[in-house]
């Protein structure tokens, strides 16, 4: 394919191993953009550029001559970042996503952080810049020792430290949110940061993109997911709590009267997990795609992330 100047707009761990794999496994021209100085990433090679998202003639700067942008950077950040796009006419822009499908969101959803803004400015936009939605479920990350704060990703999200989501690995507790309002068992795909990026980088060389590209590292229940954390840490869980949709509902508003803003923000995710949002039909878009691409399994992820810690 030919050769193409990316983009990728923020240094989280996952704009990391969306850079990575397009600097080491493409002939594409990567451009970092960050809001800081990286001396660090340019002393090994790496083109980086400082930015700054209140400036838009800088940013316009900054995208001359690219053809797509990925970015991992929210709120107004990323509306700016879009305009720019559009007017230096970059021909493609993947949004900072990465979880479950739009779609599935509900109109004003707590957890939004201005995603769903930027897709609509994205969707007036549609005659001049292609977008898709890259949808990978949640990251393994989420439960990696220090959560995904510690690869900062999600930082302002909320929900990003580690136990903040499902379960407490470190300590051996729960809050699990098992089952559907039908009372069937709830289920979610998961992916890792390194093996979002290699689709990704992946779905750079297609000649189209559809509105939203799906990946899954693996889909399981929230039951299983539990069971493969109590089998590879060697410990039971003594607390669980089992949840609905209903009881986790109780629970906000609990939460709501204490004006507790921390725990109604990881009992709305919680809530979106027992409802299907992190959950898509299989198999993914990209994994029938690229079918040479053998994502790694959770159990082995979590086994490795947690290996050293007693």
């Amino acid at each position: 394919m030919t050769a193409m100047r990316i983009a990728v707009a923020g240094t989280c761990g996952l704009a990391w191993a969306i850079s990575q794999e397009i600097q080491e496994q493409t002939s594409h021209q990567l451009l970092i953009l960050s809001r800081f100085p990286q001396p660090g990433l340019i002393s090994r090679g790496y083109q980086c550029l400082t930015v700054d998202y209140n400036n838009l003639e800088s940013l316009k700067h900054s995208l001359m001559g690219v053809d797509t942008v990925i970015s991992t950077v929210t709120g107004t950040p990323q509306l700016r970042l879009i305009e720019a796009a559009v007017a230096q006419r970059v021909r493609r822009f993947a949004p900072a996503e990465f979880e479950g499908s739009p779609s599935l969101r509900a109109v004003g959803d707590p957890l939004d952080r201005g995603k769903a803004e930027a897709l609509r400015v994205l969707h007036h936009y549609s005659g001049y810049i292609q977008s898709t939605v890259f949808t990978c479920g949640i990251l393994y990350e989420r439960f990696a020792v220090g959560g995904l704060a510690g690869q900062q990703i999600g930082i302002n999200s909320g929900f990003a430290n580690e136990g903040d989501y499902i379960l407490d690995a470190r300590n051996m507790t729960a809050q699990a949110p098992v089952y559907d309002s039908a009372n069937n068992l709830a289920t979610l795909c998961l992916t890792s940061a390194y093996d979002v990026g290699r689709f990704v980088v992946r779905a750079l060389d297609m000649a189209q993109w559809p509105s939203e590209l799906t990946m899954c590292g693996e889909r399981v229940t929230v039951s299983t997911l539990i069971d493969i954390v109590k089998q590879c840490r060697g410990r039971e869980f003594p607390h669980v709590q089992w949840h609905n949709p209903d009881t986790l509902r109780y629970e906000l508003t609990l939460a709501q009267l204490a004006s507790d803003f921390p725990k109604q923000t990881r009992l709305y995710a919680l809530i979106a997990t027992a409802e299907g949002r992190y959950d898509f039909a299989q198999p993914a878009y990209l994994n029938a795609q690229f079918p040479d691409i053998q994502p790694e399994s959770f159990r082995n992820w979590f086994a490795r992330n947690w290996a050293p810690v007693p």
